[in-house]
């Protein structure tokens, strides 16, 4: 089995109605609980547009804990799913399922397995 996260940035969702956006939910719900029922969930959420930003820096030698984005960046992380399954296709069917949920595009990456592990 292999971790793959699947993620959206902001931008990607474009300019809608509130009512279409509460249209997205139970769709898109549909689909993480398809994936708890299968197995495959490990986790997913959306990230507060307007909560708080901290970027955390030790490149100095010490520790830097600052408000706001560590880069000036015209994309944000809006949302991400973690999911865990036996082969990239597999992979690439949730993130298909998510991005029909949702209604807006999604990317996919493998996890790096731990160096440890």
């Amino acid at each position: 089995m292999a971790q793959y996260l699947i993620y959206f940035n902001q931008q990607w969702v474009g300019d809608h109605s509130e009512e279409w956006f509460l249209g997205r939910v139970e769709p898109s719900m549909a689909v993480i609980h398809e994936m708890e029922k299968a197995g495959v969930h490990v986790f997913a959420g959306g990230l507060e547009e307007n909560g708080p930003v901290h970027s955390a820096d030790a490149t100095s030698g010490t520790i830097t804990v600052t408000d706001g984005p560590f880069t000036e960046t015209t994309e944000v992380l809006g949302g991400f799913t973690v999911i865990d399954v036996p082969d990239e296709e597999t992979a690439k069917y949730w993130a298909g399922r998510i991005a029909e949920g949702c209604g807006w595009p999604q990317e996919l990456r493998r996890i790096s397995s731990r160096p440890d592990a």
